[in-house]
């Protein structure tokens, strides 16, 4: 409970207690004689229906069967007998056999809620009685029914929301606004029975023991249907949560990077959800929309998820289907709270620059510009495979620099204030793990294709769309592997794989500009390198690269090439963080040969962003007549290499 809660629940039940000794004290001093059997009967009948009781559904409290006594009290007894059975009554209710063990400022409590809600029906019965409709026994009936529902009902509904920390007018109405036909229905009961204790006695009382013993049977049934379609509820709502949890195992499964960012999203969107005053379906799309907004990357194919460096434009595009995807998949599920909606807007932006649609402002779901803010912090403040995290102070100065651009002002300032604090409270939440999935198992099952498959054939090289000023150059480096490739056959088993490289090496400086050069070749599942020059030759003479993993390894597992990667990403290469990288653009190349990928080769420069597209195409061309050269001179080395496709595929079972 928060310290404000806190502290008005206190302050009401002071006030609660006040009120009640103002009422219960006079009306002590006023005790005014009367038959002392019928008030013990009347005692006696109180006490016999504290004990029929019914738990009230989603909160820690009960109802008795008592109001029909109460109203039977204040029409045939002083103000003090009434206030009397009420207290004691309320003692009976809590020592006789109570549901759960109660606290003494709970009792105090009831008490004094019961004290005040007794002499506030009292006295309008007496007002409407004596002062506004004089000797109209019905309308003063009805005025003492309803002064003591509204009494008892809001007091209960305040201290619940208060201690509870829901809202006053959802417990109100979801909780007691059903009991007021019984508060009806018992007036007239009670009417009744003291019409007939006026004609034959007032030992009638005792006949007010079977309609309360018939309302709390009533009530028992009502109360056990509302909790069976509770229990139906929550078995629903386990449902949802389950398929919540299958599918974004899915999305673990494509996506290992995944896990805890997601626990840490919605650690820090439900918080933001609650400043903001989200409704309770708002709420609780959100949690699921945290969990499951990048569903949609089952769509986008896993070289371009796992790439660790820029996305080319053709593969930002495929990139971009994932919301649209996310939410036709998601719209499957029939959630009963709005996901889709969040999902499917969670990368549009406050100035309508986003996708898929360009929505903007408020336009954009409340969920989705929340979720937008804390996904982006959180995923600047994560490690990624193209870039190291960044200190989450330095995180959130970039979030607030894209508010009113990017972001919902009003959330990145929530998220301002409270950014340091969600993070800890994010960290303190146990990290579930997920089930192991059978990735990394063998089927020695099926052999040959099934009818209908078409056995693989060797695809096409790609072909490059140069600009004309670069064909020259382009026919001159192809020129120069040829020649370099007969040089390589006349030598035949004399010319080592280093040598063949070097050769390269020095001819390569005059077409594509860089500071250094690294070939890695595959062995036992691993890049080690064999060729390095240039800068920082120590560091990447030392790194051993699984295959999948940092630049390299995500060229050796893909076959394809990456551009301005960040080499700081190559595992082992800045282990040591005192370190300072002098190096800030990649672009590596894979090397194949009969068999598949042999090797890696890549270039580095000091510069970010230094290599462009025309660089890619030049090293391509220098590098597809390179292969075959390459795999006869390592066959005469001492580096056993792998075919790439069972190289690739058991590296991927080993670490994905």
């Amino acid at each position: 409970m928060s310290a404000a809660r806190q502290l008005g629940a206190r302050v009401y039940i002071a006030v609660m207690v006040i009120a009640a000794l103002a009422c219960f004290i006079p009306a002590m001093v006023l005790w005014e004689p009367t038959n002392l059997a019928k008030f013990a009967c009347y005692l006696i009948a109180a006490l016999l229906a504290s004990v029929l009781k019914v738990s009230l559904p989603d909160i820690e409290g009960t109802m008795s069967m008592n109001f029909l006594l109460t109203i039977l009290c204040i029409l045939d007894l002083g103000l003090a007998q009434t206030l009397m059975i009420g207290v004691l009554k309320t003692l009976a209710q809590f020592y006789w056999k109570p549901t759960r063990r109660l606290k003494h400022i709970q009792l105090i409590f009831n008490l004094s809620q019961v004290t005040v809600c007794c002499a506030a029906a009292y006295g309008a019965y007496k007002l409407v009685l004596n002062h506004v409709f004089h000797g109209s026994l019905p309308l003063a009936l009805l005025a003492a029914a309803i002064t003591h529902f509204v009494f008892n009902t809001a007091a209960m509904s305040i201290i619940i929301g208060l201690t509870e920390e829901k809202l006053i007018r959802k417990v109100w109405t979801e909780i007691y606004l059903w009991t007021f036909p019984y508060y009806m229905v018992g007036a007239a009961i009670a009417g009744f029975v003291s019409f007939i204790g006026g004609r034959i006695g007032w030992q009638a009382a005792l006949l007010v023991l079977a309609p309360i013993y018939l309302t709390y049977r009533s009530s028992r049934l009502y109360l056990g249907k509302l909790e069976a379609e509770k229990l139906h509820a929550e078995k629903v709502s386990h449902l949802h949560l389950r398929t919540i949890e299958a599918l974004a195992l899915a999305i673990e499964a494509k996506d290992q990077t995944t896990g805890e960012h997601l626990q840490r999203v919605r650690v820090y969107a439900i918080e933001l959800a609650r400043e903001l005053g989200l409704t309770e379906d708002e709420s609780e799309a959100l949690q699921a929309a945290s969990v499951l907004h990048d569903i949609g990357k089952l769509a986008v194919p896993e070289h371009i998820i796992a790439k660790p460096g820029k996305l080319t434009p053709e593969e930002f595009e495929k990139m971009k289907i994932h919301p649209i995807v996310g939410a036709e998949i998601l719209e499957q599920v029939d959630f009963p709270y709005p996901v889709v909606p969040i999902v499917r807007a969670h990368h549009e932006k406050w100035d309508g620059s986003g996708y898929p649609y360009g929505l903007k402002g408020e336009a954009i779901p409340i969920g989705a510009r929340i979720l937008s803010a804390v996904d982006c912090l959180d995923a600047l403040a994560s490690d990624r495979q193209y870039r190291k995290a960044l200190p989450l102070d330095e995180a959130m100065a970039k979030v607030v620099s894209e508010s009113g651009v990017s972001f919902d002002p009003r959330v990145v300032e929530i998220l301002k204030l409270r950014y340091v604090e969600l993070e800890k409270l994010a960290h303190e939440q146990p990290l579930q793990t997920p089930p192991k999935l059978s990735t990394d198992i063998k089927v020695e099952r099926g052999l040959a294709p099934d009818a209908g498959f078409a056995e693989t054939e060797t695809p096409p090289a790609h072909s490059l769309e140069l600009k004309r000023d670069s064909r020259t150059l382009i026919a001159a480096a192809q020129k120069q592997v040829e020649a370099l490739s007969q040089f390589a056959e006349k030598l035949g088993g004399s010319l080592s794989f280093e040598d063949l490289i070097a050769l390269l090496g020095t001819r390569m400086k005059r077409f594509i500009p860089h500071d250094s050069m690294a070939v890695y070749v595959i062995k036992e599942k691993v890049l080690i390198p064999v060729f390095v020059s240039g800068d920082n030759f120590r560091l990447f003479s030392s790194l051993k690269i699984p295959i999948g993993e940092g630049l390299s390894g995500w060229v050796a597992e893909n076959c394809k090439a990456i551009l301005n990667g960040n080499p700081s990403v190559e595992p082992g290469y800045l282990n040591d963080t005192t370190k300072y990288s002098t190096l800030r653009s990649s672009l590596a190349v894979p090397l194949q040969g009969k068999s598949g990928v042999i090797a890696v080769l890549a270039l580095y420069r000091a510069d970010q962003d230094a290599f462009a597209s025309d660089d890619l195409s030049l090293l391509q061309v220098m590098c597809s007549g390179l292969g075959s050269a390459a795999e006869s001179a390592l066959r005469n080395d001492s580096y056993a290499t792998q075919n790439v496709p069972a190289a690739a595929a058991a590296a991927r079972a080993g670490h994905r």
